[in-house]
């Protein structure tokens, strides 16, 4: 932060005096000296600003920045409108945090409506939190929204995402709860297994289902959330907020909880994170969302005011009675996604998600033209399809060398590819040819 200038000694002083304190030592007399530290600190010593620059541009040089990347699974780059990064690079902003005295902080809590406001557009739904940690964790606590007494089973498509399958067994796991695996043959989400699983089932809580799933498929989801309904369960459904923009939304295909990973929304590619994750619901669920949740109000003198609404942060620091262990949210990731959404508007957002669908279906077309690349699954897709490879690792390697990041390999065969509006058709073309060269040896 280039405006942050820490306290003078002088000023350290003036607030020791006003505390009634003549050292630094008076203000921690308290503290027993057996656990103070009376030693210095195995530490190296300090660096200038020169020198921090140049150790930590010689640490980032290490890492493997690729130049064209055909990979998603998950984490997707998608380009980000330089707005964006200036306004939410703003101080202001990179240091706020939702106070415990929420409503001083009026510039916060607007932020975190708006948010909440575009995420209902998107999804559909009547409600959204400010945001919670990551798409996974917010499977998981959707899955645990939808727990009672009675109904605590929770079944999960194969096809999801692998990190999102564990994060809810983890949460299961906690609750004394069950998770049932419905396979995926193919890539696509066993209807058949669904039903004959949960039909009957009278502790089934719900059924989760990624759209589109891990291999990049579009399911028959409004077939799988009738099957779910019918057994008296609810249908939560993980979404890609940029697919969105064209495919129908949680709530046209019965969902009663969409979740999701907000990174494509202006969110660069870092290692994992930090990232956001999004949940919305129907009305009738809107007290059992976990975390905060802003709403609008109106102040004594009738001027448009915004508060922190249905519940207490400590409702969940209580852990007998809590429905949750979320009782913060992801902030400045959510603002990133707010300005991005603006930045973009409606017709951009569809136009990045055109992009990403027509520029994965000839980069498809591309790929599965080539011998050994064939397309292992035959149904509808967004931007992310799987083909055969006959040797990954020197095939990865191969594009490795000319400065393409390439597929993901899958445990069961195969190669995960994903295309963006980042991807042009030259380098489409460019990374087919030297499929077809790697063919040939």
């Amino acid at each position: 932060m280039g405006s942050y200038i820490p306290s003078t000694p002088e000023e350290q002083k003036e607030m020791l005096s006003t505390a009634g304190f003549d050292s630094i030592d008076g203000l921690f007399s308290q503290i027993p000296e057996s656990v103070r530290l009376n030693r210095p600190l195995d530490l190296p010593h300090g660096l200038s600003e020169m020198e921090v620059r140049r150790k930590m541009s010689g640490i980032a040089a290490e890492n493997k920045v690729f130049p064209i990347i055909f990979r998603g699974a998950g984490a997707y780059r998608h380009y980000i409108p330089a707005a964006v990064t200036r306004i939410t690079s703003n101080e202001t902003f990179l240091t706020a945090y939702t106070p415990y005295q929420a409503e001083i902080s009026q510039g916060i809590l607007q932020s975190i409506f708006e948010y909440q406001t575009m995420i209902c557009e998107l999804t559909g739904m009547d409600v959204s939190n400010a945001s919670v940690y990551d798409g996974a964790n917010a499977a998981a606590e959707a899955a645990a929204m939808c727990r009672n007494r009675g109904r605590t089973a929770v079944y999960v498509s194969a096809a999801a995402h692998p990190d999102t399958i564990r994060t809810i067994r983890t949460y299961a796991f906690g609750a004394g709860a069950e998770v049932h695996l419905i396979p995926a043959p193919d890539g696509v989400t066993d209807a058949g297994a669904l039903r004959e699983q949960i039909a009957g089932d009278k502790t089934a809580a719900c059924f989760y289902l990624q759209q589109p799933n891990y291999f990049g498929t579009i399911e028959d989801a409004q077939a799988l959330g009738e099957i779910a309904h019918t057994a008296g369960a609810k249908f939560v459904m993980g979404c890609n907020p940029i697919s969105l923009a064209i495919l129908k939304t949680p709530a046209e295909y019965g969902a009663d909880i969409a979740v999701g990973e907000g990174q494509p929304l202006g969110m660069p590619l870092g290692f994992g994170g930090p990232y956001l994750g999004f949940m919305a619901c129907k009305k009738d669920l809107m007290r059992r969302l976990p975390g905060r949740i802003v709403g609008q109000t109106s102040d004594a003198a009738g001027n448009r005011a915004f508060v922190l609404t249905l519940q207490a942060r400590e409702q969940h620091i209580r852990r007998e009675k809590a429905l949750s262990n979320i009782c913060s949210n992801e902030a400045l990731c959510a603002l990133i996604a707010s300005v991005y959404l603006s930045v973009m508007g409606p017709e951009g957002l569809k136009a990045a998600a055109r992009q990403c669908y027509s520029k994965a279906h000839y980069a498809a077309q591309r790929i599965g033209s080539v011998k050994g690349f064939e397309l292992k699954n035959q149904a509808e897709f967004f931007h992310e399809f799987v083909t055969a490879c006959p040797n990954t690792k020197r095939t990865l390697a191969k594009l490795e060398r000319h400065g393409i990041l390439g597929g993901l390999p899958l445990p069961e065969g195969g190669l995960l590819w994903c295309t963006t509006e980042q991807n042009t058709k030259e380098e489409i073309d460019r990374l087919a040819g030297l499929l077809e060269e790697e063919e040939q040896k």
